[in-house]
């Protein structure tokens, strides 16, 4: 008798996904559909506003365009400079051993302590939006590739330099590949905080934006409005990270194989 498991896939994987929000959609629209409190307005109050002011109306334009643009800078920023740092630092336990107290220091720092030196040098605006999600986002990436370059196989380093490849080879054939499950790990946490930190810089140091929509409606008591921009933020995440998923198991499919055949025997 085989052992073998076959994935969930097509239609079977999209049920049991799907049953759990479609119940909780479901339940929030019968408990608010006569709904009269302030803080709890009917869902079909809330997704009237969404598709009227955010896919019909302009607010895609003005406050959710430049959020995206801001998110997608910082983090790439944050997840280019962390590998290529953290490639360096990984390959040389000198300078590794140098920066440690410095590294140490500024990961300690929480983020949102650095707005008002941020806001003082960059001023209100995009560039102080994606300083502070760099700032914050670089961490992760930068560890997590450290620690996948040092972990690389000794015997697989020794190889490819009696092979003689030259650093870049060494780099972009050994050291990358060998590192990209503990990289991408990096990236997946610089995403989730790239998202943090975006909706926080906007409530601080924005005119527009998602996070500045969102603070804008609660100081002025529009609860339904406050409700649509957490509904976008949530599902800006869930998309996001549904893209990310799929690029990480299109990267690392050859581990994924790897991975199945160990476990097939």
């Amino acid at each position: 008798m085989s052992s073998r498991r076959r994935p969930i896939t097509g239609w079977r994987l999209f049920a049991l996904r799907a049953w759990l929000p479609l119940l909780l959609f479901a339940a929030w629209w019968i408990a608010t559909a006569n709904s009269t409190s302030l803080y709890f307005p009917p869902l079909q109050e809330i997704l009237h506003a969404l598709v009227e002011d955010w896919i019909l109306g302009t607010k895609w334009r003005t406050d959710l365009l430049p959020s995206l643009q801001n998110f997608a800078i910082g983090f790439g920023v944050s997840a280019l400079l962390g590998t290529l740092l953290g490639v360096m630092l990984g390959m040389s336990s000198v300078a590794c051993a140098l920066v440690a107290p410095i590294l140490a220091f500024f990961r300690s720092l929480p983020s949102p302590a650095l707005i008002p030196i941020v806001l003082g040098v960059f001023g209100i605006g995009a560039s102080m939006n994606i300083s502070l999600i760099v700032l914050g986002a670089l961490w992760p990436t930068l560890l997590n590739t450290i620690d996948g370059v040092r972990s690389v196989d000794l015997q697989l380093r020794d190889m490819s330099r009696s092979y003689r490849l030259s650093r870049w080879q060494r780099i972009s054939q050994v050291m990358l590949p060998q590192a990209g499950p503990q990289i991408f790990a990096g990236y997946r946490i610089s995403l989730q905080l790239s998202i943090i930190l975006i909706v926080v810089s906007e409530m601080v140091g924005a005119t527009r934006g998602l996070g500045y929509f969102v603070l804008e409606s609660q100081q002025m008591f529009q609860v339904t409005q406050t409700w649509v921009g957490t509904i976008l933020l949530g599902l800006l995440g869930y998309l996001v990270t549904l893209l990310f998923v799929r690029i990480e198991r299109r990267v690392l499919r050859w581990q994924i194989r790897m991975n199945a055949t160990q476990k097939n025997g």
